[in-house]
Order: C-alpha cells, then structure tokens, then sequence
C-alpha cells in the first residue's frame, strides 16, 4: 500500500493569534519515526536450478493472468500440492508487504500481502492445524475477508441499555444503525470519529460492549500501525491508528465494506505487475 494514498487525518481547529496560546511550551505526539518500504525479495539460499525454473513458469503465467484481469482481481495461483522447494523458492519471492489479516470462528483464514501489492497469499487453516488453502490471487484485497464479516454479523442489533455517566453513546449508537442499514456497495464510507468527538469512557465502553470486536482482524503497517476490526454490525469496522510508540492517535468507526486503508490501489498494482515481471527476469537469468 502506498502510504500517500492513506486518508489523511483529520485536523482538529484550535486558536492562533496573539493572547491565544498559554505560555506552556505545548506537547506533541510523537511522530512516527519509520515506515514501511518496498524490499527487493531474494531467492533461498542454495535453491536448486530446476526449482528456481519452475517456480519462474508459474509466477510468470500468474503475473500474465494478472495483467489480463485487471486490479478487480481473479488471477490465483494454487500452491498448495507443488512440492516443497518449488514453494519454498515462491514464499521468498513474493516476501511480505504491509497488510496482513486473519479470522476466527468457523473458518481460520490468513493472509498476507506479498511484497507487491495487490498480490496476496491466501491460507486456510483447520481445526487441526492442516492446511486446507494456499494460493496466490490479486486484487484490491482478498474476498474471504469480507466474506467473512458478512457471514459473521448482524444487518440490525437492538441498541444497549447506557449506563451512568453516558454523554453521547445514544446519538452515536443510533446514527451507526441508521448509516449501516442505508449504506449500499458503491456508497462512499460514513467516518465517524470518536477521537474529535465529546464523548465519555462510559460512551466509549457501552459502544466497545455493543459492537463487540469480532471474526476479521486487518494490520496495515505504514507510519506506524493501523488495527482494523469487523463487529457484530454488519459493514461497520474499528480503525484505529497507532504511532510507532503504540500509541493510539485517532480512534474511529467506518461504515463501509472494506476500510480504504486496508486497500491495495490501482496505481500499486500496475507498479507491482512491472515489478514482478522485472524479478522474474532476474530470476531467469543466467548466473
């Protein structure tokens, strides 16, 4: 994910001019002091030439079926019956990007963005620990993911009881119901955010309790962490944002089908198709 593509944060509006400032030095958070960067992967050491030939093919007729498809997705490269080296030479190619997911309940997915975005790895996980899933496939992020907040909750929930000590936990609670039963696909995303808002820890513990964090958990890693959570209400997500101090900077709710900053972006996929061609190249070349 490119990180000038996130959505900025919102800025909150506070006085200038002379006499508007206390004479206290003020404090600041402190900024994130790295990100994430593109890292060429590298091939295993000692890989055998015949492994390293094989595993070129079925990349390249991936990143080929990639580029005829399109960012809306659909390539997919099966790997889970290849044989070990073959695998292994694909795990160290693709590497790792900077969004990674997982889900509970009656199905265990991972996934990983590889080292260029909009290419995933996609895992399923059994009971048992076996590996039921491993494939490759690209898009703007991967289907089960979403497939999985839907399946796992509710179109409508009845709003809570409010404790003492509620200020806003009413109003918010009832524009969330009224902006998840009204949101379609296509709708832009309803961004509610608690961290610019008047809003109490009873407000915040009684919306924490109500929505409930639920069977999809998204990281986006850029500057610093971004922590994505699916609830009980359907379309309806936790982000939050995190210094790389772990400290949280903005707290808010998402109406919406899949939160952008969970997003790969067209612009990446292009670069990725064009980068993965020219590793393969590399990959093919004679020593």
């Amino acid at each position: 994910m490119n990180p000038s593509a996130m959505r900025p944060f919102p800025i909150s509006v506070v006085a200038m001019g002379p006499g508007s400032q206390d004479e206290e030095p003020p404090e600041y958070l402190t900024m994130p002091r790295g990100m994430e960067t593109f890292a060429q992967p590298r091939l295993p050491d000692n890989a055998a030439p015949e492994a390293i030939a094989r595993a070129a093919g079925l990349l390249g007729t991936f990143v080929d079926q990639a580029g005829k498809v399109g960012f809306s997705g659909g390539a997919c490269l099966p790997l889970l019956d290849l044989d070990a080296a073959i695998r292994e030479v694909i795990n160290q190619s693709m590497g790792f990007g900077e969004v990674s997911a997982f889900t509970t309940g009656t199905a265990h997915w991972r996934v990983q963005e590889t080292a260029f975005a909009g290419l995933w790895r996609v895992l399923k996980v059994g009971d048992d620990g076996r590996m039921l899933v491993d494939r490759l496939e690209t898009g703007p992020i991967p289907e089960v993911l979403t497939e999985t907040m839907t399946g796992a909750s509710a179109a409508k929930l009845p709003p809570p009881d409010y404790p003492a000590g509620c200020m806003n936990a009413q109003a918010l609670v009832e524009e969330l119901r009224m902006q998840a039963t009204a949101w379609q696909a296509g709708d832009a995303a309803h961004i509610i955010n608690l961290t610019l808002l008047p809003v109490s820890d009873a407000d915040l513990d009684t919306l924490y309790d109500w929505l409930g964090h639920r069977e999809v958990s998204i990281l986006s890693r850029g500057y610093g962490n971004c922590r994505i959570t699916s609830t009980r209400l359907r379309n309806v997500w936790w982000v939050q944002y995190f210094n790389s101090m772990d400290a949280l900077i903005l707290n808010s709710v998402e109406i919406v089908g899949m939160p952008e900053v969970a997003l790969a972006a067209d612009e990446d996929f292009v670069d990725s198709v064009e980068r993965l061609r020219e590793y393969l190249d590399m990959m093919c070349a004679p020593a």
